[in-house]
């Protein structure tokens, strides 16, 4: 009989542990509580926990897990600044604040910032060279021609992803007559800077290949001035990503809890299982 009916006080344990509420702590939340407040599944908030993009869950004796308002801020910070910065970058950025190196977390921010300003000046740049060739603007001073290496370090990819681009028939670079080193002349760097700007875009290498094609023939600037008005306003809207990122981010940190030390007390008297 005692293994059929047990007390009530482990009875009502239980089923706290099912719900993730218990009446002397009415802010912890289940996985399903946060995932459902942001269209995501419990496995993914049980994974993101996991790959420390939120702090440590406390576990009950049953080993379930348990989220509070804590956990609910960081996981709005987290999905907010992915829009402006990315996966990969948003989630280097929780992990940094969870592990309370806040100058790390800032400097990833930051370099998310230069880039949207790189974009921006790129896109001035290809601007710049639509009003050339549709002949609104003189032709601007040639320059001497720059090796792969150069045209690389410049728009900050890797030599291959030159040679690709150069095989889909992005690019035309000319060969060193001696050395037989690429070498790409002025018209070839502007090439080389609008295919960044539009595969970071989104568009594939064949769209981009056609619509070089066209800019070199001097004729096409029309399907490429409707490519770049779309691509400014995505830059305008990932600027306002990140400010919203940034507002989410702060009320996260601003908690003054340092998500670490802000478990540590409870997560003493709980059983921690993987």
């Amino acid at each position: 009989m005692n293994r059929i009916v047990e007390p009530a006080v482990e009875t009502h344990e239980r089923w706290s542990a099912v719900t993730g509420t218990k009446p002397s702590n009415p802010g912890v939340r289940r996985p399903v509580d946060l995932a459902r407040a942001h269209g995501l599944s419990a496995q993914a908030v049980r994974n993101y926990e996991r790959d420390g993009v939120l702090p440590p869950a406390q576990r009950t004796p049953n080993g379930y897990r348990r989220f509070t308002e804590l956990h609910a801020k960081a996981l709005r910070a987290y999905l907010a600044l992915i829009p402006g910065h990315g996966y990969a970058a948003s989630g280097e950025i929780m992990r940094a604040v969870n592990r309370g190196e806040i100058d790390t977390a800032l400097r990833t921010i930051d370099q998310g910032h230069a880039l949207l300003q790189r974009d921006r000046e790129t896109l001035d740049a290809v601007e710049a060279a639509v009003a050339t060739l549709t002949g609104t603007r003189p032709q601007p001073q040639s320059q001497k021609a720059v090796p792969i290496s150069v045209l690389a370090h410049r728009l900050g990819l890797q030599a291959a992803t030159l040679r690709k681009w150069e095989r889909a028939g992005m690019l035309r670079p000319v060969r060193d007559p001696v050395t037989h080193y690429r070498l790409y002349l002025p018209d070839d760097v502007r090439d080389a800077e609008l295919a960044h700007l539009l595969r970071r875009g989104g568009y594939r290498l064949d769209h981009i290949a056609g619509v070089l094609r066209r800019v070199r023939d001097a004729g096409g600037a029309e399907p490429l001035a409707a490519s770049l008005r779309q691509w400014r306003q995505r830059l305008t809207e990932r600027g306002r990503a990140m400010l919203t990122g940034a507002a989410r981010l702060a009320e996260y940190v601003d908690t003054g809890q340092p998500p670490e030390r802000a478990l540590t007390s409870e997560a003493k008297t709980t059983t921690l299982s993987a």
